[in-house]
C-alpha cells in the first residue's frame, strides 16, 4: 500500500520528501543504502554505502551484491523525473565489475547531464524505442573505484509504448514450435 502510494505521488514529491522515503525503502535500507543527496532538477545523485556487521561478507569487506544494489534503479529515477510523464523508462540490464575489496563507506556520484536528455529525446522522437548503456563507479573513502558499473537504460515515449505494445503478437514459425508427439 505505502510503495502504492508512493509510485503514485512521486511526480509531485519534493526531492527532500522523496529522498526520505526512498531511503525508508526496504531493500536499499535493509543493505544499508543510503541516498544522500537528490539535486532539486535530478540531474545529480549521491549515493553512500556504509560498512555494517550485516552487509559484510564472509571476508568482511562489503557484499557486492549490497555494491550492486546502490546503483539501482538511480539512472532510472533521474530519467523518470528529468523526462516527463510522456516517457516509459526502465531498468533493462546490469553489469558489475568488481575491481577491489569494499570497505568502509563507499559512495557513487551519479550524472544525468543535459547532453544525455537530449540525446534521449532525439533518439525517442519517432516513438521508437532507444537503448543505451550508463556507467557509474562506485568508489572508496580514498576515491579509488571499487566497482565499474554499467547500466543498461531502455526509454521510449509512451505514444510508441503503447503502439508496440497494440501490434498483433507474431506466430512461431515451424520451427519454433516442438514437435507433437
Amino acid at each position: 500500500m505505502a510503495l502504492h502510494l508512493l509510485h503514485s505521488a512521486r511526480k509531485s514529491l519534493p526531492t527532500g520528501l522523496l529522498k526520505f522515503l526512498i531511503n525508508l525503502w526496504p531493500p536499499l535500507l535493509g543493505a544499508g543504502i543510503s541516498i544522500k543527496n537528490i539535486a532539486a532538477d535530478y540531474s545529480v545523485v549521491d549515493v553512500t554505502l556504509k560498512l555494517r556487521w550485516y552487509n559484510r561478507n564472509i571476508v568482511g569487506t562489503h557484499f557486492g551484491g549490497s555494491i550492486f544494489a546502490m546503483t539501482d534503479p538511480v539512472y532510472m529515477l533521474m530519467l523518470i523525473k528529468q523526462l516527463g510523464d510522456s516517457y516509459v523508462v526502465w531498468d533493462k540490464a546490469a553489469r558489475i565489475d568488481f575491481k577491489k575489496p569494499g570497505r568502509g563507506t563507499l559512495q557513487a556520484h551519479f550524472v544525468m547531464t543535459p547532453e544525455i536528455i537530449q540525446t534521449v529525446k532525439d533518439k525517442t522522437s519517432g516513438n521508437e524505442k532507444y537503448i543505451f548503456d550508463l556507467p557509474i563507479d562506485v568508489m572508496n573513502e580514498q576515491n579509488e573505484v571499487v566497482a565499474s558499473v554499467v547500466r543498461t537504460l531502455y526509454v521510449r515515449t509512451k505514444v510508441g509504448f503503447d503502439a508496440a505494445r497494440a501490434l498483433p503478437k507474431t506466430t512461431p514459425s515451424p520451427t519454433d514450435t516442438p514437435p507433437s508427439s
